[in-house]
């Protein structure tokens, strides 16, 4: 019996969860866990097709269907139209993700376009500030929700190789201890930091990449993308319902320098 409730606490039935970069990924791990959980999910990334293939691969492993909807989340416009279409739906947002990400090389510094920082700002600051701004105040006149916001352990541990990705997700960090205090006590705003995970980027590391990670994270290796599924579960859930502002690391233990 008190596994049964303790496990209520984490149930989302009837919750409206959308997720930004939801096709693949940390995104498609979480999207398929709340569906697992009872919500309907809204799976949102660029490309149509790739929403409607996670959509698909969901409800056969699940038996819960996805809304697949595409959206470039650095264009306002095309934010503001994911938003209608959504409430035009379903009537409301419960949780809000902000999962969706870019981070391109480049060869130096000095090479770094200003295309590639507006593009990397746009995409991965711009488009969760204005998602957040109007979902938050929709959840607020509603009387409660809960907006997650996907950082990097870049933000506080920056390399040379993603600095403009660094510079962005550190704003992200910063906007959810904004935005805690703008729509609470109504929405909670929280943020899941990851460290280095076994998605779909991680295919192109190279050896000395990945002998890096295994010795700079005290677990010893990069984590699946199942294991951001409890902090996900845990936020998007009444669990949490007294967390706001928090940014929880799941990075295996890494360390940062002062």
């Amino acid at each position: 019996m008190s596994v049964d409730k303790t496990a209520g606490h984490f149930d989302l039935t009837d919750k409206v969860i959308l997720v930004t970069g939801g096709s693949r990924g940390l995104g498609f791990a979480m999207c398929k866990a709340f569906a697992d959980a009872g919500a309907t999910v809204v799976i949102s990334s660029r490309k149509q097709e790739g929403c409607e293939q996670a959509a698909q691969r969901i409800a056969q492993e699940t038996g819960k269907a996805c809304l697949p909807l595409a959206c470039h989340v650095g264009d306002w416009e095309a934010c503001d139209e994911l938003i209608e279409a959504v409430y035009e739906k379903y009537n409301r947002i419960d949780v809000l993700v902000n999962n969706a990400g870019m981070s391109p090389r480049y060869e130096s510094l000095g090479s770094v376009s200003r295309e590639l920082w507006d593009k990397v700002i746009a995409v991965n600051l711009a488009g969760p500030f204005r998602l957040s701004a109007i979902v938050g105040e929709q959840m607020a006149r509603a009387g409660g929700g809960s907006i997650i916001n996907i950082s990097s352990t870049a933000a506080v541990a920056p390399t040379t190789a993603e600095l403009p990705y660094a510079a962005a997700k550190a704003g992200l960090n910063n906007l959810t201890a904004g935005l805690a205090r703008t729509f609470a006590p109504a929405v909670r705003t929280n943020c899941i930091m990851p460290g280095p995970f076994l998605t779909d980027i991680s295919q192109a590391w190279s050896d000395e990449v990945k002998q890096s990670i295994a010795a700079l994270v005290p677990m010893g290796r990069a984590g699946e993308p199942e294991e951001i599924i409890g902090a996900a579960l845990y936020l998007a859930s009444d669990a949490s319902r007294y967390t706001n502002g928090a940014v929880i690391k799941v990075d295996g233990g890494m360390a940062y320098g002062s």
